[in-house]
């Protein structure tokens, strides 16, 4: 008699001590609920370790959300104005595993700081303040207006023909808003996928890799109103089984 296949493994990246958070156990129960086994990727577990390990111990990765990406990454000096707020050990840890999967075309699926920094891992570049842009920062601020994390901010425009829209099945849709850093230059071979009504980026994927994604909201947050959602950590954990040996 066969063993039964293994569930598939998806890492997913956060700051030190986040699967203890609220917020880590809604990522965890999103990817569980998927069929998926979580695996968390802390930045003291994942420095000074080899991406390649890392990565032959998971079939999927799921970038999460948190503070800022430091502007160095991307080229430029720190905006005072921009008020960014940064977690130096996060980056050292995430920026080479997040290039080591890119190469190795293990699936991501990245939240909120998580599609910037797939960006930026990738030779993007990101708005540091959206108010800098002329855009209004509150718009993608919900909590600000008084909103919970389950409410929607705004909606979002998807590609049809995106594997965005494939997985959401939609071309528009209410979303939750928590950031006001940006995606500005997407990074090459990366294509738009989303974007909110003042033209924010909202969803960027690689069409030539079998599953690099991200959006700018928090899926992960949305999941029991809005059952949608679920086809994201769906779609990724069905890639991460491709995987899997």
């Amino acid at each position: 008699m066969s063993a039964a296949p293994r569930r598939p493994r998806v890492g997913i990246t956060t700051k030190q001590g986040g699967p203890a958070t609220a917020a880590g156990r809604l990522y965890a129960a999103a990817v569980e609920a998927a069929g998926a086994e979580v695996v968390w990727l802390e930045p003291e577990a994942v420095a000074g370790t080899d991406p390649a390990e890392i990565l032959r111990a998971v079939d999927a990765l799921v970038l999460s959300g948190g503070v800022d990406v430091d502007p160095r990454h991307f080229g430029e000096g720190t905006i005072p104005e921009a008020n960014v707020e940064v977690d130096p050990a996060r980056d050292a840890a995430e920026f080479p595993l997040i290039r080591a999967a890119l190469e190795r075309d293990v699936p991501v699926l990245g939240i909120c700081r998580g599609v910037q920094l797939l960006n930026v891992a990738a030779g993007g570049t990101l708005h540091q303040d959206l108010s800098l842009a002329g855009l209004d920062a509150a718009e993608h601020q919900q909590r600000e207006a008084g909103k919970t994390d389950e409410d929607v901010a705004h909606p979002v425009r998807i590609e049809g023909r995106s594997r965005l829209g494939a997985v959401l099945g939609a071309d528009r849709l209410e979303v939750n808003s928590f950031h006001h850093q940006a995606i500005k230059t997407p990074a090459p071979g990366f294509v738009v996928t989303a974007r909110s009504p003042d033209g924010v980026i909202e969803g960027l994927e690689d069409p030539t890799r079998a599953f690099a994604v991200g959006v700018q909201w928090h899926p992960e947050r949305m999941v029991g109103g809005h059952p949608e959602q679920r086809h994201l950590f769906a779609a990724l954990v069905e890639a991460a089984r491709r995987r899997a040996p």
